[in-house]
């Protein structure tokens, strides 16, 4: 159909496609048999026949990130005088489908493709341009009266439009749950710090014995460490605001109009809520990927802090009789299928285990982000998958942390008391007094002879019992605040 002839109508047909078998389509390579039930076209069975590697499917969140490119796109080509009223209206009402989930099981591609995403890109001009000119009344595979390559993509590239769909669902992953959960498990901690600032225990390093602090000082370092990756994921995601689309193939722009580059980014920005900009240098964004890899590193940055926290917590609830034994975290499931009673520290082991694949991940997308040539980086899919898989396994895996460990966890305050108590490394306190030999042979001798500090100390003859018990007192040691002294 073409576009003087009578405007179409627009008719509001459900999603499903009412058929079976096959039906043909076709690209410039000629004609493939597809699902006569699905929207997708030539190039997308191409790509299954193709690239059916593994089980790693693309992202749906790639897809949906897509769909307000497209509908971007059409806004702003029709604007233009580019893009006749009616099959902008056609295209959005696909595009709008696509953002919300509607058509995803039209998106069956795997990661294992062009590294372009260019199969991705034509995956979602197919199943648009189908559904379009489905709602308009025309016959699934003519490509009319709206066409994939001329309608949909119009003023666009894979090289531009899937580095932006990156930046979309990337952003809005780190917005809508990243951080949410970021922030809420550094507040969890936070009241934990407050409620347990007065609590005296015994610090270690080397995991020897040390000397003492809080455990509400302690409990304020894992909360710090993330507030600091908070900032640091804050940082990295402006790179991510930046987009691609606008430089079409090699970052020149051409084929797209004046001005399509800012005023379809700006477009996207009015869709999403979010901040998004045009790429001051296209052909930054297009030969590499340098702020996703930023990002991730950011990422990477909270696995590191989430596997410390998570390790502190595992060991300092080891036990309950014969390890360490200072938490006691929430008994939410049984821990052996052999020894009865058994409870383990298993949502600790859940986050360690997410930081151990983030930290790979970060290597894949690292590594990745090293092989642009040119003016294209043609790893994307791989990067994609491993940031937007990243994300969301923190995100889940500290609402789950928070939720079901941190929350409920309680101190063994009599085990913390015992090993104050005990402490040889208390012996500290007296070296300005006496000198740190003298010190060093009280805190050796006590040791050896299995004797408290104090009566080691008073046996030595440096120190009598009123000086001891005026200078040896645990709580006079930790300082002020998470600060210390």
């Amino acid at each position: 159909m073409s576009d003087n002839q009578s405007t179409p109508a627009m008719k509001d047909l459900p999603i499903r496609i009412q058929a079976s078998g096959k039906r043909p389509e076709f690209d410039s390579m000629g004609t493939v048999e597809v699902p006569a039930d699905r929207y997708w076209g030539a190039q997308t069975q191409r790509s299954l026949i193709h690239f059916s590697i593994g089980d790693d499917r693309m992202p749906k969140e790639v897809y949906h990130a897509y769909g307000y490119v497209k509908k971007a796109a059409a806004l702003v080509n029709a604007s233009a005088g580019r893009l006749p009223e009616w099959k902008k209206l056609a295209i959005v009402r696909a595009a709008e489908e696509t953002i919300a989930g509607e058509l995803d099981e039209h998106f069956p591609l795997f990661v294992w493709q062009t590294g372009s995403g260019t199969q991705s890109n034509m995956n979602v001009n197919e199943v648009i341009s189908n559904r379009a000119s489905y709602l308009l009344g025309g016959t699934l595979g003519t490509q009319q009266p709206v066409a994939p390559n001329d309608d949909v993509n119009m003023g666009q590239s894979s090289n531009d439009s899937f580095p932006t769909a990156m930046h979309i669902a990337s952003v809005q992953e780190v917005d809508d749950h990243l951080l949410p959960q970021a922030r809420e498990l550094a507040a969890s901690i936070e009241a934990k710090a407050e409620e347990w600032a007065e609590v005296v225990k015994i610090g270690r390093t080397h995991l020897e014995d040390a000397v003492p602090l809080t455990v509400g000082q302690e409990w304020s370092g894992y909360a710090a460490q993330l507030r600091a990756c908070i900032a640091e994921i804050e940082h990295g995601r402006h790179g991510l605001l930046e987009l691609a689309l606008g430089g079409t193939a090699v970052g020149t722009g051409l084929n797209a109009p004046k001005g399509f580059s800012r005023d379809v980014a700006a477009q996207i920005a009015e869709l999403t809520g979010k901040p998004f900009v045009t790429a001051e240098n296209k052909f930054m964004a297009q030969g590499s990927l340098d702020p996703m890899v930023r990002a991730h590193g950011a990422l990477r940055g909270l696995a590191v802090a989430l596997m410390k926290i998570a390790n502190d917590m595992r060991w300092l609830a080891s036990g309950p009789r014969t390890g360490l034994a200072e938490l006691l975290l929430p008994q939410n499931e049984p821990g052996s299928s052999i020894m009865p009673g058994k409870v383990n520290p298993t949502q600790c082991e859940a986050i360690v285990m997410i930081a151990i694949q983030v930290l790979g991940n970060d290597s894949t997308v690292a590594f990745a982000g090293s092989q642009g040539n040119f003016e294209l980086n043609a790893m994307r899919p791989v990067i994609i998958k491993n940031f937007l898989h990243s994300a969301r396994i923190l995100a889940d895996g500290m609402q789950k942390f928070r939720t079901f460990s941190v929350n409920d966890t309680k101190l063994n305050k009599e085990k913390i008391a015992q090993y104050v108590n005990e402490s040889l490394m208390l012996v500290t306190a007296l070296s300005p007094v006496i000198g740190y030999q003298n010190a060093a042979h009280i805190a050796e001798s006590a040791l050896a002879n299995d004797q408290t500090l104090k009566e080691a100390a008073l046996a030595s003859g440096h120190v009598d019992e009123k000086t001891f018990d005026s200078i040896v007192d645990p709580l006079s040691m930790v300082g002020q605040g998470p600060s210390g002294a």
